[in-house]
This record gives C-alpha cells, sequence and structure tokens, in this order.
C-alpha cells in the first residue's frame, strides 16, 4: 500500500523543480541538436498545416492578415496551445506506470509528477512560443503590447489541466487501456479546436459544440493577445479557470484517494 503524503502541494516545489529540469535535460539527452529538433518538427508540422489548410482548403480568417503568412502565425499560435495541453494528457494515464520506483519510495509525494509532467511541457511551449515571436517578426508583423499578457492564457488553463492529469495518472494504474483511447479523444479535441478556422466559419450547431472545448477559450485568447493585439473576453477563461480549480480539486483528492493501491496493482 503506497502511503499519501499529508502536506500541502506546494511545499513539494522544490522536489518538482528539480525533477521537471531532469525530465527536460532526458528528453534531448544523447542527441546531436538537442531542443532544435523540438523547433524543426514544430516548424514541419506548421508548415504542412499550413499548406493543407491555406494552400488547398482555402481558409481564410475573416479581417485577419490576408496569405499564408498571416494563416500560419494563427495556426501556430493555436498549435502552442493545443499542444501544451495534448502532450500533458496523452502522457498522463503512463505516468504512475512509468515511474514504479517512486511508488514504492515511502516518502516521495506522488501527486507531483502531474505537475512535473505539466512544467516540462510548458518548457516545450515556451521554447515554440519563442518560435511564434521570431516568426512575426520574421513575416513583418507587430509586436503588441499585449504579447506580455500571454502568459495569463497558461494560468488560465493550468488548473483545468492539472486536475485531468491526476485523474488520468490514477485511472491508468488501474485501467491500462485507458492510455489507449486518450489521444483518440486528444485528436478529436484538436479538431473540435478554433486551430484551423475562425470559430465564426463552422454552422451555429458546431460552434456550440466548439464553445464548451475547454481549450477554445485560451486558444483564441493567446491568438487575440500575440496575433491581433487586442484584449480578448476574459468572461471565458475566467469559467476555465473556476471550473479547472474545482476539477484540479477533485481530481487531487481522488488522486489521494485511489494511490492507496498503486504499489498493489503494479
Amino acid at each position: 500500500m503506497t502511503p499519501v503524503s499529508a502536506a500541502p502541494l506546494w511545499a513539494h516545489i522544490p522536489i518538482a523543480r528539480e525533477l521537471i529540469k531532469r525530465e527536460v535535460q532526458a528528453r534531448y539527452r544523447g542527441t546531436f541538436g538537442g531542443v532544435i529538433w523540438y523547433i524543426l518538427n514544430n516548424l514541419a508540422i506548421l508548415a504542412i498545416y499550413t499548406v493543407v489548410f491555406s494552400l488547398v482548403l482555402k481558409v481564410r480568417w475573416p479581417g485577419g492578415e490576408a496569405g499564408v503568412g498571416g494563416f500560419a502565425l494563427r495556426l501556430f499560435a493555436g498549435l502552442i496551445v493545443f499542444n501544451l495541453a495534448a502532450e500533458t494528457i496523452n502522457r498522463a494515464p503512463q505516468l504512475i506506470i512509468q515511474n514504479p520506483n517512486y511508488v514504492k519510495k515511502i516518502v516521495f509525494p506522488l501527486e507531483i509528477l502531474p505537475v512535473v509532467l505539466i512544467g516540462a511541457s510548458l518548457t516545450n511551449a515556451l521554447v515554440a512560443f519563442a518560435v511564434l515571436i521570431g516568426a512575426i517578426l520574421a513575416l513583418g508583423g507587430a509586436m503588441h503590447w499585449t504579447i506580455a499578457l500571454a502568459p495569463l492564457v497558461v494560468v488560465a488553463l493550468l488548473p483545468w489541466l492539472l486536475g485531468v492529469s491526476w485523474f488520468l495518472a490514477s485511472f491508468g494504474v488501474y485501467v491500462r487501456d485507458i492510455g489507449q483511447l486518450v489521444p483518440l479523444v486528444t485528436t478529436a479535441m484538436m479538431f473540435l479546436s478554433p486551430i484551423f478556422y475562425p470559430p465564426s466559419a463552422l454552422p451555429e450547431r458546431l460552434r456550440r459544440i466548439v464553445i464548451f472545448n475547454p481549450l477554445s477559450a485560451p486558444i483564441n485568447a493567446a491568438r487575440d493577445l500575440v496575433i491581433d493585439g487586442v484584449m480578448p473576453n476574459p468572461a471565458p477563461l475566467l469559467v476555465l479557470f473556476a471550473l479547472g480549480a474545482l476539477v484540479a480539486w477533485l481530481g487531487l483528492k481522488w488522486f489521494r484517494l485511489t494511490q492507496r493501491g498503486f504499489a498493489d496493482v503494479l
């Protein structure tokens, strides 16, 4: 039986910080290009999606910059938010299974593993954001002061993402099939998010579905702040943060309740 940590989550911040550092280093250890491979991978995906949706399908944002460059910037801004969420959610079900040595340690706080996962994903998102800023400058776009508010988009998303990660990490121990199901769900979320198209381009019925996607508000807000230089409607972000706080609270409670049996299952 795995003991449950009674200490508050923030008491383990030093441990989480060290594990995030090790996680990021481990991802690129042994490669010649290091983080360059992550940048090139993002640029390759960006190029493919831009050609398909902008040149082939002729998708345009009403009122936005014309041409492939303007579409590419909007696409990339949306992908940064989505990739942050997808990378975390897809890996969460395997988080405890892949770290059985932590489960057997008496004093190790298992609940920080989702925090470490999100921290490492944030590092990759920060690199992608730097690429986006470079692309804006390269394409002659404007550097709006609202870019400084972009971290608030992540703040609004993090509680929901953390809560979902706690739930999935726990379920992944007892129901191994969930690791196969989650990537299918995140793929569906990608196409139900306003990444490749403006929300106004959808029929009213589909638009209502997209609005309830928890990634829609941060994607739209990131695009408003970074690309268009306008203040987004704060209401969707505040609702997401409030609901996310509830999900995080429930997720942590559930994780600490179910972790008592992790060692027995593993």
